[in-house]
């Protein structure tokens, strides 16, 4: 029996899609957006995230003056309940996808680890 990977993706994307914990992020992003110091407030933590990356990416050194700017919004973000609860929804939704992930990587995984033992 044929099995069309391709098929059963999208057909895991419409569930995920539709699932409770995609909408309840979906839904908690919107509120996000919706208000406006509560968007340029997620928008600067993800800026600062996103360059922090960058930075440790290439080896650069993060200086004592960003980490104490990026302490400040981190502070300010778990200040705001808006912001606080999106990050608990996509850390949840995070952690679906890391466990689909595990799922979908078994057959390899028993694959390989057989062939080491």
């Amino acid at each position: 029996m044929s099995v069309n990977l391709h098929d059963t993706a999208y057909e895991l994307e419409r569930a995920l899609r539709n699932s409770d914990e995609y909408q309840t992020l979906r839904g908690l992003y919107d509120e996000v957006n919706a208000d406006a110091s509560a968007n340029a407030l997620f928008d600067k933590f993800r800026s600062m995230q996103i360059e922090m990356q960058q930075k440790q990416m290439m080896g650069q050194d993060i200086s004592q003056e960003e980490i104490a700017q990026a302490q400040i919004i981190v502070s300010d973000v778990q200040k705001n309940e808006k912001i606080s609860k999106l990050m608990e929804a996509e850390q949840r939704m995070s952690q679906i996808v890391t466990e689909l992930n595990q799922i979908i990587i078994k057959p390899l995984e028993e694959l390989y680890g057989s062939v080491n033992q």
